[in-house]
């Protein structure tokens, strides 16, 4: 992490992660970038659905492959890329046949290292299996919750779940939010962690920047008028006034459990995440 000098206000703040010795390259490859037009919060009526979203600097996509269905072609990471649509860090990687691809890549991964995806792999970071391949300890990401159905699980900066048992035709996971879960075992999983683990030690420092990400700022429910907020109204700073804290759509939030009862993988879950209030 680098921290600023106070030379101003927001420099006291700011700390960011330092790019300088580990990223190789300042601009994607063109190949494998597509223009593309961010959401915003808003649904295809272009009415807002999520809050404080809008505006940013814009962006290229990376097209990043996360099916990895080339099996058992070894591979050499190329370069190692910043990617403003995601909190790890990115890289090119050539296969044998030539064909070049954006992969997401683990910590402690350099230009010139190979990488295969092949159920016989070597247990090293980068390198892609099936789970039941693994030995229990072993840190995984870009995990598949279907065989062949993509990587879904653990792909932001520092993440990983680690394998705590195989049992049964299933793999027992523990995952980033501490829930333990069963998967197949012949799910495909990456061995190690995501890059960028000082993501989360990262302080913005002033509003503005928070703007350039596309972050919009965020009002408190007791400033707004009654008919924007059921906190709203009133002279000066008033009480909540409603027994249980509410969105401003009136839903009822902070304690309230939202999963669904007849959720299909419910019995795919050993052991829940642990809440606030468990804590």
């Amino acid at each position: 992490m680098k921290k600023r000098k106070p030379t101003t206000p927001s420099n006291r703040q700011t700390a960011h992660v330092t790019y300088r010795g580990v990223l190789t390259a300042t601009k994607p490859l063109k190949a494998l970038t597509t223009g593309f037009s961010r959401g915003v919060g808003r649904n295809a009526f272009g009415r807002i659905t999520t809050q404080h979203k809008g505006g940013g600097h814009k962006r290229s996509y990376r097209e990043i492959d996360f099916r990895f269905d080339k099996i058992g072609i070894p591979s050499k990471v190329e370069t190692v890329e910043y990617d403003p649509n995601r909190s790890g860090f990115i890289g090119v990687v050539c296969y044998a046949d030539g064909e070049r691809r954006y992969n997401l890549l683990p910590q402690g991964i350099k230009v010139g290292d190979a990488l295969i995806v092949a159920e016989d792999a070597p247990l090293k970071p980068g390198n892609r299996t099936i789970l039941r391949k693994l030995p229990v300890g072993t840190f995984v990401y870009n995990i598949e919750l279907q065989p062949n159905g993509g990587a879904r699980i653990a792909r932001s900066a520092g993440n990983y779940a680690e394998v705590v048992a195989n049992d049964r035709g299933q793999s027992h996971l523990k995952m980033p939010s501490g829930e333990i879960r069963k998967v197949s075992e012949n799910v495909w999983a990456s061995i190690g962690s995501v890059s960028n683990e000082e993501y989360k030690h990262r302080n913005v420092g002033k509003a503005g920047r928070n703007r350039w990400l596309g972050i919009r700022p965020t009002v408190r429910g007791g400033a707004k008028n009654p008919v924007d907020h059921p906190y709203g109204g009133g002279e000066g700073r008033q009480g909540r006034g409603t027994k249980r804290p509410k969105t401003k759509y009136g839903k009822v939030t902070g304690g309230r459990k939202t999963r669904s009862p007849k959720k299909y993988s419910n019995n795919l879950i050993v052991t829940r995440r642990k809440t606030k209030r468990a804590k």
